[in-house]
């Protein structure tokens, strides 16, 4: 590997001497990534307050705001400021202080533990590329269940190299906590990656309370057996639990404190918590026992040069707009609506299919209990064929998973009304390609 800059050399000193378990995670990327803060943003910072300021790369009125068009200005209520400029690489420091005072909010175990301020990314996947780059080598396995959602391929193993190790996820309709326990603690002893995504993308499963509790003894065995376990958290559909036996809070609450061989890292964004898909705002937090202020602020600034190294910064106006409304009086009752909205069409999922024995002739629902999606697993049929009628036929799309014999149904786009004819709709297409 060529030299390293000084300014990763300082960070790496730092990570080693606080935490020599997150220095071993780090991938040789992670190593070699810093923030540059001796360079142009240093010299525009130190310029930023001068009676002349010749350093930024924006184009300013003679009054010093942002040379905008009043064209593209006019359709936006906020400030040309919030809109136009580049914002940090880290993120705007407002938005992250308050998604982390929200992250306590809906963690209230988070509330006596230290951990980083969340680091602004381009949505959680952008997310999920930046924590490969920073703890994903060719040589790795990452760890995750064996139902996932395809862009962990395309970016732990088609952008990063790392093969995917899967656990069973299901066993009997519960979690296969033996299956998850065999994968994670199997030899040798060494660097391990998980990556746990709740609710499941695409069986729409969150672990109860027990299950929860579980996981995480098993995690916590698996470091006091002397690995060094990076812990993806991909939290995407967070919040959106229908049952009250599910684990309410996110397992980064159980596990940011868990153990010195522990490195949680919690990747969510307002994709879904806050309904707005194509904002392209994510976050990335750390947390690990014994780390503190200096270990996160490098783990930061190693992530915002990963950022700044590969898309610069995420948008200013979407992190305004999203910093905006959620100071708003309303935001918390507009986004229990949509839930309650979501919660209605769930709990008509599950009363379809208990109304209809029949179903069980040609499929069986996996467990499901939150988030966008549950899924149906085909017996004895062509799931492509199935697939295929339902479409040519009865004019219905669902997502297919040939290879698992499996529809995903996203029941958060289907209207409360049309959920009873799109089962009847599947039902008669699996009786269709039967005959």
């Amino acid at each position: 590997m060529a030299t390293l800059n000084p300014q990763a050399e300082e960070l790496n000193s730092i990570i080693k001497a606080k935490s020599p378990t997150v220095y071993e995670l780090l991938s040789k990327k992670g190593k070699a990534i810093y923030f540059p803060k001796k360079g142009i943003l240093a010299q525009g910072q130190a310029a930023k307050d001068k009676a002349i300021n010749a350093t930024i790369g924006t184009a300013c009125e003679d009054d010093g705001k942002p040379m905008v068009l009043p064209s593209v200005a006019r359709h936006v209520d906020l400030p040309t400021k919030d809109i136009f400029p580049y914002a940090p690489s880290e993120g705007l420091k407002a938005l992250r202080d308050k998604w982390k005072e929200l992250m306590i909010g809906k963690n209230p175990t988070l509330a006596s533990k230290e951990f980083s301020l969340p680091v602004v990314t381009c949505g959680v996947t952008h997310a999920l590329s930046m924590v490969g780059y920073m703890f994903v080598d060719d040589t790795d396995e990452v760890i995750t269940a064996d139902l996932y959602w395809e862009n962990y391929d395309l970016v732990f193993t088609s952008a990063y190299g790392a093969e995917l190790k899967f656990f069973n996820f299901f066993k009997n309709q519960k979690f296969d906590i033996e299956s998850f326990r065999k994968t994670v603690s199997a030899k040798p002893i060494g660097k391990k990656i998980i990556l746990l995504n709740f609710p499941n993308n695409p069986s729409g499963y969150s672990p109860t309370k027990e299950a929860a509790k579980e996981i995480v003894a098993i995690l916590v065995d698996a470091a006091k057996a002397g690995n060094k376990l990076a812990v993806i958290l991909d939290d995407s559909y967070f919040g959106l639990d229908f049952e009250d036996d599910i684990f309410a809070e996110s397992l980064f609450s159980q596990l940011a404190h868990a153990h010195e061989n522990l490195l949680a890292i919690k990747m969510d964004g307002i994709t879904k918590e806050e309904f707005a898909w194509g904002f392209r705002v994510g976050f990335v937090t750390y947390g690990i026992k014994g780390g503190g202020s200096e270990l996160y602020k490098a783990l930061e600034d190693k992530t915002a040069g990963a950022v700044r190294g590969n898309i610069s910064n995420a948008p200013n106006l979407s992190q305004s707009l999203l910093l905006n409304a959620m100071q708003s009086e309303t935001h918390s009752k507009e986004k229990e609506r949509n839930k309650a909205v979501l919660k209605s069409r769930y709990l008509k999922v599950k009363e379809t299919l208990a109304a209809h024995k029949e179903y069980e002739k040609y499929f069986e629902a996996l467990p499901f209990n939150s988030g966008y999606f549950m899924c149906v697993r085909l017996k004895n049929l062509d799931t492509d064929k199935v697939w295929d009628t339902m479409l040519k036929k009865y004019s219905t799309g669902v997502i297919c998973y040939s290879e698992k014999n499996l529809l995903r149904i996203a029941f958060s786009s289907t209207p409360l009304q049309k959920i009873e004819a799109l089962f009847n709709n599947i039902y008669m297409a699996c009786k269709d390609c039967a005959a």
